[in-house]
């Protein structure tokens, strides 16, 4: 209630000038003291229209009856990943009275929205801490707070380093150890080192955890490119995955190819009936050309000669060939013997430049090829005694019921020679 206004109290004072009497009184004292009286008047006024305008103000105040409204906030959830979205819910904010009129919405990351309804979602792009702030106004003008907080969890910085370009057969290193988590969480590792194979049979080629640690050596032996990933995990519901490519580069050899040729021999005894057999694989020293065969029996004492056959077989290319001894000359004292050759096998090695995942692999290109991988398996050997018993006619001037024989193989190969060679960039 607003005070009774003071009624002011005044003084009578005799006026110098009376205008009924048109007579003015030259006393000077009481000039001066009209003079006086006057600005006491005046102070006077100034005070009590001050005391009116505290009174008013007062009464304005007393009547100013706005009520403010109540302002609720839920959050949920209030721990999310980094691009997830947060629903938030002020409808059970309270107008007190009236109706609420807008809900005015700060979301803590430089964003704010406005509804008529107190219910909205947002989304998070950063990891942090932020403070949702909630406005509430209501028709009387009223307004009123409400806050909540919303942790975003951050994902892992994925760091590779690795080579872009590696040739076959190089060890390419790749080093994940510089990735971190924002947080500080510590971190899981998955590498998936060939996004097109499903290497563990799930049907899925590209979650594989072909490795996990830091660090892997990625095998290089055949060229082409690499597609692969690593998938990183913070343990706290936050993961990046980061994909990679190797281009895996085949390496460049200078072919030389070297003549020589390849002797092995045998020498045994077999009696009649009996045979022997002995293996050999030129093709793995190098491209065969041609080879001479030649078995060889002890001189007879006395005719007739003793019989042998000589057989080979090369299993991978279903080669098979026979010859029989044939008599020697008893005046020139020549034994009997056996000859097999072939010339031709293959075509003669070119040299130049060749391009190859390895040395390995081009050696095999080369001795194995089509139109010159012939006689590249085993060669098989097999000597047949088919006569070899005493000559009965003249007693016993041979009583060896077999022979001892010399078995001589020539072979003529050709072996390449390989150096490898260091190409720039072509960028370069």
């Amino acid at each position: 209630m607003c005070p009774k206004p003071l009624f002011l109290m005044t003084t009578k004072i005799r006026p110098l000038f009376n205008p009924r009497s048109r007579t003015i009184r030259k006393d000077k004292r009481r000039v001066l003291s009209m003079v006086g009286l006057h600005s006491e008047r005046a102070l006077a006024l100034v005070m009590v229209h001050v005391m009116l305008l505290g009174m008013v103000a007062g009464c304005i105040g007393a009547l100013d009856t706005t009520v403010d409204p109540r302002a609720t906030l839920e959050a949920y959830p209030t721990l999310i990943q980094e691009g997830e979205m947060v629903t938030l819910d002020a409808r059970e904010s309270s107008p007190v009275e009236g109706v609420i009129t807008k809900y005015e919405w700060d979301f803590g990351d430089g964003t704010t929205a406005e509804t008529v309804i107190g219910f909205t979602s947002h989304t998070y792009l950063a990891y942090g801490q932020y403070t949702v702030r909630i406005t509430v106004t209501n028709d009387q003008g009223g307004t009123d707070d409400a806050l909540a907080t919303i942790v975003v969890n951050g994902a892992p910085v994925v760091n590779i380093s690795m080579p872009a370009t590696v040739r076959a057969g190089d060890a390419a290193l790749l080093d994940a150890s510089d990735s971190y988590d924002p947080e500080g969480n510590p971190l899981t590792f998955a590498w998936d080192l060939n996004t097109l194979v499903d290497s563990d049979g799930d049907g899925d080629s590209s979650n594989d955890a072909d490795e996990t640690t830091e660090t892997v050596l990625l095998d290089t032996s055949t060229s082409g490119l690499i597609y692969g990933s690593l998938r990183v995990d913070d343990g706290a519901g936050a993961f990046a995955v980061e994909s990679f490519e190797i281009n895996v580069t085949t390496r460049t050899f200078k072919v030389t190819w070297i003549t020589e040729t390849y002797e092995v021999s045998w020498d045994e005894y077999l009696e009649q009936g009996d045979s022997w057999s002995g293996n050999m694989t030129p093709g793995d020293i190098g491209r065969v050309l041609s080879f001479n065969a030649v078995l060889e029996l002890d001189q007879d004492v006395a005719p007739p000669h003793d019989n042998f056959t000589l057989a080979l077989n090369i299993v991978e290319d279903n080669y098979n060939r026979r010859v029989a001894t044939e008599p020697g000359n008893y005046s020139t004292n020549e034994p009997a013997r056996a000859e097999m050759a072939e010339d031709g096998m293959n075509e003669r090695g070119e040299d130049g430049m060749y391009t190859s995942d390895s040395a390995e692999a081009l050696l095999r290109l080369l001795l194995n090829s089509r139109d010159s991988g012939n006689g590249q398996g085993t060669w098989v050997w097999r000597v047949v005694a088919q006569q070899s018993d005493p000559d009965a006619f003249i007693g016993e001037i041979d009583p060896d019921p077999g022979n001892d024989w010399t078995l001589t193989v020539e072979v003529v190969v050709m072996r390449p020679s390989l150096t490898e060679v260091a190409l720039g960039n072509a960028s370069e």
